[in-house]
């Protein structure tokens, strides 16, 4: 069984965060669908937009991705995902939609753990080194005469 992922966030975030797993996982296009909140307009007419871009999906079960959890995408897919088979997320990030496409064949709730664990792990402090074999240069000022 093949999950769908939906990704509700603001504009343009959901599209380009869709276009960038695809970079990777081509083949997963018909899983993953992304709905672009815009500004101004009635959360109605958001939601209807959400449930079309849901449907579309044609799966019986739906992992729902948003971006900030009490903004207007989130708030949407809350009553989008109520009483059906679908389970939402917020805080939607690379590494979780990457861990999501590639799991997307296990359990709805086993999925919600790898979507979670994915967008966790890839959340890291990245330090900078000197490049091997090459010593940093420092600047010392009491080797050079300054002219004015």
């Amino acid at each position: 069984m093949n999950n769908g992922i939906l990704i509700i966030a603001h504009a343009p975030l959901a599209s380009a965060l869709r276009q960038c797993v695809l970079h990777v996982f081509a083949e997963g296009a018909s899983g993953v669908a992304a709905y672009d909140v815009q500004p101004n307009i009635p959360p109605e007419e958001t939601l209807a937009g959400a449930a079309q871009a849901m449907a579309l999906l044609g799966t019986a079960q739906t992992l729902v991705l948003t971006d900030v959890f009490g903004a207007t995408p989130c708030n949407v897919a809350q009553k989008l995902v109520d009483g059906l088979d679908a389970r939402l997320v917020a805080g939607v990030n690379l590494p979780m939609l990457l861990r999501s496409l590639t799991y997307r064949r296990e359990p709805l709730d086993a999925l919600v753990a790898r979507a979670l664990a994915g967008g966790t792990q890839g959340i890291m402090q990245v330090t900078t080194t000197a490049p091997q074999n090459q010593v940093k240069k420092r600047h010392d000022q009491s080797q050079h005469d300054h002219q004015q």
